[in-house]
C-alpha cells in the first residue's frame, strides 16, 4: 500500500508490485522492504513465495524464511521466524460505512520463535499478526489513523481509531481473552504524545491519570512512526505497540519520491 511503483503505475496489477518487509531494531538489525514484480511471486492456501523468502502455513504454525537485503544500506538478513498463534479469529471488521476498508486480527496473540543466522540473533516471544484489505487506496478513504496493541496478563487489547476522508471518524477498543473470546470495550481517555523528529502526530489512549512512558521510536519517518509504549490499560500495566499514520502526508509527491531509497525495486 506504501508502493510509490504502484503509484506510478497507475495501479494496475497489484500482484506487480509485491514486497516482504522485516524491520529488525537494535545492533545489526535493519529494514528490508525491496519491491518485485509478478514472476517473483508464487502462492497457493499454504504458501507464498517473494523472491528468495517464503512463508508456510503447516495447520499449526506459521513458518517465515528470510533472504532479504537491507535499504538505504546493503547488509544480509537471513533467518527463520516461527508464529504459533494462540487464538485465529475468523472476524474482520470494516473501517468505513461503504465497506471499502476492512482489517481482520489473524492472530491476535501468538508465541514466536526468532533464529537469524545474519544478523546472527535469536529469542522467543510474543507476537502478533493482521491485515488490511480494501478495495481503494488507503489515501483515498482515511487522512490518518493510530493503532495500538497491547498484551495484558492474560488477554490482548487493541485500540484503533482515525479520521476519514468524510470528515467522521472511527473507533474502536477490542479485547481478545485467552478463551478466544471477543469483546468490544470502551475506549480510555485520549493522551496526545510528543511528535517525533519528522513531526508526526501521534495519539494514543490509556487509563485516566496513568502515565504514558515512550520507551522507543522505532520508526521515524514523513508519514509513518512506529513506537513501543509502557502505558496502563484496564487497570494492568503493559508494554504496547503503537502505529501512526498519516495518509496525507504519504500522498505528497515529494513523500513518493523519498520512498524508493527505503523501498528499492528489483525485476
Amino acid at each position: 500500500m506504501f508502493s510509490p511503483y504502484y503509484h506510478w503505475s497507475g495501479r494496475g496489477d497489484p500482484n506487480n508490485h509485491i514486497a516482504m518487509n522485516v524491520a529488525l531494531y537494535g545492533p545489526g538489525g535493519g529494514w528490508c522492504m525491496t519491491e518485485r514484480g509478478s514472476k517473483h511471486l508464487a502462492r497457493d492456501h499454504d504458501h507464498l513465495v517473494i523472491g528468495p523468502s517464503s512463508m508456510h502455513w503447516d495447520g499449526t504454525s506459521l513458518r517465515i524464511d528470510l533472504m532479504e537485503i537491507t535499504a538505504p544500506i546493503p547488509r544480509r538478513v537471513r533467518g527463520t521466524i516461527r508464529v504459533y498463534p494462540h487464538m485465529m479469529p475468523q472476524t474482520a471488521w470494516p473501517l468505513d460505512l461503504e465497506g471499502h476498508h476492512a482489517w481482520r486480527p489473524i492472530a491476535p496473540r501468538a508465541a514466536i520463535e526468532v533464529d537469524m543466522k545474519s544478523p546472527g540473533l535469536s529469542w522467543r516471544g510474543e507476537g502478533y499478526i493482521d491485515s488490511n484489505a480494501g478495495i481503494e487506496p488507503l489515501e483515498r478513504g482515511f487522512s490518518d489513523w493510530h493503532w495500538s496493541r497491547a498484551h495484558l496478563g492474560r488477554d490482548s487489547v487493541v485500540l484503533y481509531e482515525g479520521q476519514r476522508r468524510d470528515a467522521s471518524r472511527f473507533a474502536m477498543g477490542l479485547r481478545f481473552a485467552e478463551d478466544g473470546t471477543i469483546s468490544e470495550v470502551e475506549l480510555p481517555p485520549e493522551r496526545v504524545l510528543p511528535k517525533t523528529l519528522w513531526r508526526m502526530p501521534r495519539i494514543t489512549r490509556a487509563d485516566a491519570g496513568a502515565p504514558v512512558e515512550i520507551r522507543r521510536t522505532w520508526e521515524d519517518t514523513p508519514f509513518y512512526s512506529r513506537t513501543a509504549l509502557k502505558t496502563r490499560l484496564f487497570g494492568e500495566q503493559a508494554e504496547a505497540v503503537h502505529e501512526s499514520l498519516s495518509l496525507d502526508r504519504l500522498e505528497k509527491w515529494i513523500v513518493k519520491l523519498m520512498l524508493p531509497f527505503r523501498m528499492p525495486r528489483r525485476g
